[in-house]
């Protein structure tokens, strides 16, 4: 199986609601969903979908990202989602060499990332550091944890 990485489309919108719902409550508060599309309708040109390529499933879209620009030197990665029925194929790795191309072709040497206590530990594999955290930050038991990804490492 391969994965290709585009731009999100419009047609994309249902794909992309249905795999944020598949990761709620795991992942996501449910208050999170409102704010997921808002972004989708305000920053749609940011957004990226991953594509599976294969015999079975072929152009199915698995998840999505987006890299927006930050202060000067900074990026910032937002609204990662895998669906949970794809995670553990290679596609989380995918969309983190995808997002660091785009974040370096901003002009950013950092990647700053707003996670939760459950989606902290992929990031860190991924060499992101933990700045800090707030205790339901995001919902009840839902924690935000912030933190950096240093490009250059």
């Amino acid at each position: 199986m391969t994965v290709t990485i585009r731009s999100y489309a419009d047609p994309d919108r249902t794909r992309m609601l249905a795999i944020f719902d598949a990761n709620t409550p795991a992942f996501f508060a449910v208050n999170e969903r409102a704010d997921f599309i808002a972004w989708l309708d305000r920053h749609a040109a940011l957004h990226a979908v991953c594509v599976r390529d294969g015999p079975i499933e072929a152009g199915v879209v698995v998840a999505g990202f987006a890299v927006a620009p930050g202060t000067p030197g900074r990026a910032h990665l937002n609204w990662i989602l895998v669906d949970p029925a794809a995670q553990g194929g290679g596609i989380g790795r995918a969309m983190m060499a995808a997002a660091r191309a785009r974040a370096a072709g901003l002009g950013a040497t950092i990647v700053d990332i707003a996670a939760s206590q459950h989606s902290a530990p992929f990031f860190a594999r991924h060499g992101a550091r933990t700045l800090g955290r707030i205790d339901d930050g995001w919902g009840p038991g839902m924690h935000r944890v912030d933190m950096e990804w240093p490009l250059e490492l």
